[in-house]
């Protein structure tokens, strides 16, 4: 993590970042599993994401499976997806596995598009 993005954010700044937040996640949630047909961010997968005065981007993400031998083309996705947002000066992500993802993660977007009750 770049030493702006442990500065600490006013109010002002984190109301001046309201919007690239919310446009950064729309960017997340044109990205999909490959083998599921849900968005990365509404299966769970994004487990940080923090967005510095510069507008540089750092995101903490995993995958449902350690293995995923899709998880470097994700990840590339990602990074294109979030730097083509205007406002964004450059993306870093972090691949994690603790906590390991499970399905508690899901948003209820994704256990209706998955046919799951979503009051689970």
């Amino acid at each position: 993590m770049s030493e702006e993005n442990k500065e600490v954010l006013t109010a002002e700044d984190v109301k001046n970042l309201a919007p690239l937040y919310e446009d950064v996640v729309l960017a997340l949630k044109q990205v999909y599993d490959p083998e599921i047909p849900v968005n990365i961010y509404d299966l769970g997968l994004i487990y940080e994401l923090h967005i510095d005065k510069s507008g540089h981007v750092s995101i903490k993400m995993t995958f449902t499976a350690p293995t995923c031998p899709m998880a470097d083309d994700v990840m590339a996705e990602v990074k294109h997806s979030v730097e083509l947002t205007p406002g964004v000066t450059g993306c870093d992500i972090e691949l994690v596995f603790e906590p390991v993802w499970d399905q508690s993660m899901l948003s209820d977007e994704a256990r209706v598009a998955l046919g799951m009750d979503p009051d689970m």
